[in-house]
């Protein structure tokens, strides 16, 4: 007689075809936009799907010289980077004082935070535009790395509330004891324990952030301060008057896409068992 752990239903076999449908899907887009980024706009219009005969590696030049995709991929690695330091750095704290304090104020300031990752980001455009061009930081990218740390508070401290809640409380009463204060315990005692959950955060912020588009396009306009998804939209928008080049539109979503699916593929299993174990917490 099979167990009920080794035994699969029909429901589970359906699924896990569907899933791999799913994933062969992925994976035949994503080798179709990197096989027509080595062709040429004329051969892509006469046949969508087609292999390039000969590669044209150019494509890829003209979309970060002449597209502009050179700078906006620095500007968006600088921003990505700095708004997701920033947003651990401010969050672990606050994340750890509401795992440790119980309280009704906490549980309060718990909810608010959760009820954070529920506000659209199109109702903060006008306000944060406004406060940034009051400030002189909008087309800037400070004041783009200081919009991203804010929206990436609320799911960062609610991440990283369930790792520090899911921290033996004893390795504290043992720091305690040999005399460590509060602050040290925390920098020396729980961060290191919780680096799996932080490191989760930050990935998530950075994916974030680097595909942010919204107010990327509506904080940012000079070509020196522009992101990657903005540096598209632009080549996109020119290309429509001067004629659209396929090959390097599709070049330039590649530079877009590429990191990411280096990324995951490098750190994807931490990611997932990161935010399996701080929400599970």
């Amino acid at each position: 007689m099979r167990s009920k752990r080794g035994s699969t239903g029909p429901a589970i076999r359906i699924g896990t075809a569907l899933v791999w449908c799913v994933v062969a899907a992925d994976l035949l887009l994503i080798l179709w936009i990197f096989l027509t980024s080595l062709r040429g706009s004329s051969d892509i219009l006469q046949h969508a799907f087609g292999l390039p005969t000969p590669p044209r590696i150019e494509n890829y030049a003209t979309a970060l010289d002449g597209g502009g995709f050179a700078q906006a991929a620095l500007n968006s690695v600088v921003v990505a980077v700095a708004s997701s330091v920033l947003a651990v750095a401010f969050a672990a704290p606050c994340a750890y004082a509401l795992a440790r304090h119980r309280s009704r104020v906490s549980s309060a300031l718990t909810m608010t935070f959760a009820m954070g990752l529920g506000v659209p980001g199109q109702v903060l455009v006008v306000p944060l535009f406004i406060g940034l061009a009051q400030t002189d930081l909008t087309d800037s990218h400070i004041g783009l790395t200081l919009v991203y740390v804010g929206l990436a508070m609320p799911f960062t401290v609610f991440v990283l509330t369930g790792f520090f809640a899911g921290i033996p409380a004893v390795l504290e009463e043992a720091a305690a004891l040999d005399g460590a204060g509060p602050v040290r315990t925390f920098l020396q005692v729980v961060l290191p324990v919780a680096r799996g959950g932080m490191i989760t955060a930050f990935l998530l912020q950075f994916i974030s952030a680097w595909n942010e588009t919204l107010f990327a396009i509506i904080l940012t306009h000079s070509q020196d301060r522009i992101t990657l998804p903005v540096a598209l939209a632009e080549f996109v928008a020119a290309a429509q008057f001067n004629g659209m080049d396929y090959g390097t539109m599709f070049a330039g979503v590649c530079i877009i896409v590429a990191p990411m699916i280096a990324l995951f593929s490098w750190m994807g299993t931490r990611i997932v068992q990161g935010m399996t174990v701080g929400i599970g917490k």
